[in-house]
Parts: structure tokens; C-alpha cells; sequence
């Protein structure tokens, strides 16, 4: 179940926390969100008070922080740029994929009403939170931590996807003339392209929408083509524009074709986040990419809640829609023009990896005896 993402943000407000990905690994600490999320969940099924609802409420945001932002994070460790816009797609499309599998689920647990004297509520929470404990030490013993812990990828393999990300990484470091080695959120702020970065996000945070079968193909679809052609800007400026001209066509069309533009608009402000998120790995350093990530995150997620606070106010002063869908309109137009003055992401700022040359194979050792059938002899007079 989703909250006001009012939590969202509580629950990410503390950058620093994704920066533990780095620190414990990503079996850790992944698998710990999901266990003590899964702990809390379960514990909702008892709540007796408003005291205590609104104190496990809390502790859900707790004990989920930092998880989206340590999985961005996680694939800037393991993939190469060039395929980092297709898994933040796939890994956005399990979370549009669940909404469609868990609805029935929940819908389904909460028939269960009055079994062993439970509400089906109860229930509800319960199951769900029961099985996120379990699937988290199943992932617990599959989830590799690095590139060198994988069992799966041969020695080969390994080698040369650290190389392509350590390549960037020196790419990285050579533009910018300098090795930072720790580097402070509030000098993060300071950036003017993380300003930027902030804004982009929290404009695709007010503006994702459904519905999600729409989302989730031109998910997919963007993620490759955005890996494919190596630009990142103009694949997120399209998707932008086409949201933002779906989300008005939806002011002034009857309401059938209204949902027909309301999947338009889906289909460009849902597949922006993942194509967003391939733009700032390319321009923060490794050694900021975690709190850095947390803090666009952070601020990003405030767009998810004020997006439906503004709209309640409008429909309620105007009585209508149309404000609300017109101002998220302008919204995305501005977000679009936003990205043009973003730097990475593009053909020229990401670095453009080539396979490392073989080495060349060692001349083969020769004997005395060889030697001297390999040497002609004086040439005849």
C-alpha cells in the first residue's frame, strides 16, 4: 500500500543513509530495508491506537530509507553508462508491474475479514509483511554485492565490466581536473547543475502518471532507445514535451479520449524518471554519486507531494480540473527546457568506452636445437 509520499520524502530526507550501500554493500543493506520494512509491516496488524498507527507509519519510512537511491547507486557500480538507462527502466517497471499484480492481491487478502477474528486489514498487512521478510533473505542469498562477488560472470566478464566502469570514472576525474574525496551534501547544493538535477526531478515527480500499461512498454522502449543512440538529453526533452502535450489534450477532449491522453501523458512522464536518472550518474563522481543521488531524490520526491495538495486546492477554488492539468502542462514545458541546460548524459559528456586491446601473445620459447634449424646457414657464393 502507498502513503501520501509526504513519508516518501521523510523517509529519503536523510541522504546520508543510501551512502550505507557503499559502506555495508548491497546484500546488507538492501536486504536489511526489506527485512526490517517487512518487520514493521507485519506489525501494523496490531495497531490499537491512532498513537501507535502514526508511530509504525513512521518507522515504515525509516526502515525503507535510501532504498531507491542505493539501487541507482548500485547499477553506477555495475554497469557501464551505456547500459544504465535500460535497467533503471526494467527495475521502474517491477514497481509498475507490482501495482498491477498487488492490487488483486490486497483486494484479495481483505476478504479474509473476520478468519481467527482478524479484520481483513489485518490480513493485509500481515501476509504482505510476512512475505517481504522472507523474499528478503531470499535475496539476501542470490543479491551479489560487486562485480567480484558475482559467481555467475567468468573472470573475463568481471574484468571488463570493472574496467568500463573505472573508465568512467577516470573520465570523470580528468574533466574535472581534481580527486574529490568526500564530498559534502550542502556543497551539493551549491552546484548549480545539481540545482538543476533537483528541479528536473521534482518536476518529474509532480508530473508521473498513469495509466501504467501505457508506462510500462514506453518504459522499456525509451530505455533502449536511449542506450541505443547515446543521448540522454533529447530522449528526456521528447518524453517531457509528449507528457506535457498529453496532459493538456486531456483539458479540452471528451473523456474517452481524455484517457487516451492521459496514457500519452503516462507514457512521457513515467519513462522520464529512468532516463532522468542515466544524466546525473553520468556527471557526479563516484565518490559523490551516493549522497548526491539521495539528494536529488530527496528533494525530487517533495514534486510526488506537492503535485496532489496543489491540485485539491485548485479543483476546490476553481471547481474544475483544467487549472490543475494546465499548470502541470507548463510544468513539464519548463522541465523540458530545464534538461537543454543540463551537461552529461549526452554523445560528448559520457565517456565512451572501447575494449581493452588483448595483449599480444608471448613469442614461444626456443631451443638450441630449433635455433639451429631455423638458421639457413651462409647463402651459397
Amino acid at each position: 500500500m502507498r502513503t501520501p509520499t509526504a513519508r516518501n520524502h521523510l523517509r529519503e530526507s536523510g541522504g546520508g543513509l543510501a551512502a550505507q550501500t557503499e559502506r555495508f554493500g548491497a546484500k546488507v543493506w538492501l536486504t536489511r530495508i526489506m527485512i526490517s520494512w517487512g518487520v514493521v509491516a507485519t506489525a501494523m496488524a496490531f495497531v490499537n491506537s491512532v498513537e501507535m498507527f502514526y508511530a509504525l507509519r513512521f518507522l515504515l519510512g525509516v526502515a525503507e530509507a535510501g532504498f531507491f537511491p542505493a539501487v541507482i547507486y548500485y547499477f553506477s557500480r555495475w554497469l557501464p553508462d551505456s547500459h544504465r538507462g535500460r535497467a533503471t527502466s526494467i527495475f521502474l517497471m517491477g514497481s509498475g508491474t507490482a501495482t498491477v499484480i498487488v492490487g488483486p492481491i490486497s483486494g484479495a487478502l481483505m476478504e479474509m475479514h473476520g478468519i481467527w477474528g482478524h479484520a481483513g486489514w489485518q490480513w493485509m498487512f500481515f501476509v504482505e509483511g510476512v512475505f517481504s521478510v522472507v523474499l528478503g533473505f531470499v535475496v539476501y542469498r542470490f543479491l551479489d554485492s560487486g562485480v567480484e562477488q558475482a559467481t555467475w560472470l567468468t573472470d573475463e566478464e568481471k574484468s571488463g565490466l570493472v574496467a568500463a566502469v573505472d573508465a568512467e570514472q577516470e573520465e570523470r576525474d580528468a574533466r574535472r581536473g581534481e580527486k574529490a574525496a568526500r564530498v559534502s551534501r550542502w556543497k551539493l547544493l551549491a552546484d548549480p547543475q545539481m540545482l538543476l538535477f533537483l528541479w528536473i526531478y521534482f518536476a518529474i515527480g509532480l508530473l508521473t502518471a498513469v495509466p501504467w500499461l501505457c508506462a510500462l512498454v514506453a518504459l522499456f522502449v525509451s530505455g533502449r532507445v536511449s542506450d541505443r543512440i547515446g543521448r540522454r538529453r533529447p530522449v528526456l526533452v521528447v518524453l517531457l514535451l509528449l507528457g506535457g502535450c498529453g496532459t493538456l489534450l486531456a483539458v479540452f477532449v471528451s473523456p474517452w479520449v481524455g484517457l487516451g491522453a492521459l496514457c500519452l501523458a503516462a507514457m512521457g512522464f513515467k519513462p522520464a524518471s529512468p532516463v532522468f536518472w542515466t544524466i546525473p550518474q553520468s556527471y557526479l563522481d563516484a565518490r559523490a554519486a551516493a549522497p548526491g543521488i539521495a539528494l536529488i531524490n530527496s528533494i525530487g520526491n517533495l514534486g510526488g507531494f506537492v503535485a496532489p495538495t496543489a491540485f485539491g486546492i485548485i479543483e476546490d477554488s476553481t471547481g474544475s480540473t483544467k487549472g490543475g492539468l494546465v499548470g502541470l502542462t507548463v510544468l513539464g514545458f519548463l522541465a523540458a527546457l530545464s534538461v537543454l541546460l543540463v551537461r552529461g548524459g549526452g554523445r560528448n559528456d559520457r565517456v565512451r568506452t572501447r575494449p581493452a586491446k588483448a595483449p599480444a601473445a608471448p613469442a614461444p620459447e626456443s631451443t638450441p636445437g630449433a635455433a639451429r634449424r631455423a638458421d639457413p646457414g651462409p647463402a651459397p657464393a
